[in-house]
């Protein structure tokens, strides 16, 4: 893993370097709007890179690159070529603080795209919209991304909150579930999912039967699954990422506890589903999307992983082709606002973006001048021989 994350953070990193160089001459030509000149638009990401979620960062900014390089090798949009500007946050608060100011001071971004972590982009966004800076598609489903309504805030997912809502209902309705137990971190992130839950338990005139929080660095989860196994237990609600997820499986396992864990977005990785020695076989996950595997047969598709395989030597993820819907979507709106770029326009457009579509079926994004959330619709999956494997073809609501 880590000589992969090594080649990953190099490959998001490149380019950067040279968006140091300029910024007070981008910000002399354009005075009127930040971030946009005669030849560029600059566009920045602050993710984690080198922390406990780099496989989902990395993944999910190297795809949004690919989409800007081959929009600017096309000649870029109405004759201005996109500069991306990348910066670790190490799923950490203070770096990504850190790494905010100097994008939207420094490298005087026009907006930023796919910034990564709930409690990252709750520390930022008020230092972001003081400048009038956009926060678009960040890569979280935290219900805070888009609520309350801002003009600046514009989310791309199906919250943690609906995901929950949507697999509780289905595993009592389903599969008879009855003892409702949680397992989060102790986040915003960890508290929106658990929200979800409780919230649809209630609605069936349930009560959750226990849970847990634990910090997202802990390890040691003995306890706490001893803890809702004898609480009888008979779903865990997961709201974890991708290291704690497959220790507290591997731990499950390991106490022979074959109880139904069901995870969200954050835990719908294939570095959950292909960890060593299967300890993901038969976990649940929601997501606002189904991942495309490189035997995918439509040829868009095939086309894209094989281009990305090509460009950083290893496999897209689903948080990789969630990047390319990300920065898809946001080429199609800046070629849609034409050549008169403002942040005026820029919203407008967004504001009136409609069914709009990927290359891999996900459901189709809308915005409207009163709703910045682009989906609500999410779907199920499970992992089977370390792949995962939609359990409904329809995404689930509640």
């Amino acid at each position: 893993m880590k000589p992969t994350r090594a080649f990953t953070r190099r490959h998001v990193l490149a380019g950067a370097a040279g968006a140091l160089l300029a910024p007070a001459i981008v910000t002399r030509a354009s005075a009127a709007t930040r971030g946009v000149s005669d030849t560029e638009i600059i566009i920045g990401t602050m993710t984690d890179l080198s922390g406990v979620t780099a496989v989902q960062g990395t993944n999910n900014a190297n795809a949004i690159r690919l989409i800007f390089d081959e929009a600017n090798a096309k000649g870029g949009i109405h004759g201005r070529k996109i500069r991306y500007v990348v910066e670790d946050n190490e799923y950490q608060v203070p770096k990504a603080v850190q790494a905010m100011n100097k994008l939207v001071n420094r490298d005087n971004i026009f907006f930023a795209l796919a910034n990564g972590g709930t409690p990252m982009n709750e520390a930022v966004m008020p230092m972001m919209f003081e400048k009038g800076v956009p926060n678009v598609f960040p890569l979280t489903c935290a219900r805070s991304m888009y609520e309350p309504l801002n003009r600046l805030k514009f989310g791309q997912y199906a919250s943690y909150y609906d995901q929950m809502r949507a697999c509780v209902k289905y595993f009592v309705e389903k599969h008879g579930k009855k003892h409702i137990g949680s397992m989060i971190q102790d986040t915003d992130y960890g508290r929106d999912v658990l929200a979800g839950a409780v919230a649809q338990t209630e609605a069936m005139a349930m009560k959750m039967a226990g849970g847990t929080a634990h910090k997202p660095t802990d390890t040691d989860f003995n306890g706490a699954l001893a803890k809702l196994r004898d609480a009888n237990c008979d779903l865990i609600i997961m709201g974890t990422i991708v290291k704690d997820t497959t220790i507290i499986l591997q731990t499950a396992r390991k106490m022979g506890w074959e109880v139904d864990f069901c995870g969200n977005f954050a835990t719908y990785s294939t570095a959950v589903a292909e960890a060593p020695g299967g300890p993901a076989e038969g976990f649940y996950s929601m997501a606002p999307g189904l991942y495309a595997y490189p035997d995918d047969p439509r040829p868009a598709v095939h086309a894209i992983g094989t281009k990305y395989k090509q460009t950083y030597g290893f496999d897209i993820n689903y948080l990789g082709e969630t990047g390319i819907s990300a920065a898809s979507f946001v080429v199609a709106v800046l070629e849609k606002a034409g050549r008169d770029l403002t942040l005026d326009s820029l919203i407008g457009t967004m504001e009136g973006m409609k069914d709009w579509q990927d290359i891999f079926g996900s459901p189709p994004l809308t915005i409207t001048p009163t709703n910045h959330h682009a989906s609500s619709q999410s779907f199920l999956s499970v992992v089977k021989n370390a792949r995962w494997t939609p359990v409904v073809q329809q995404p689930l609501s509640f």
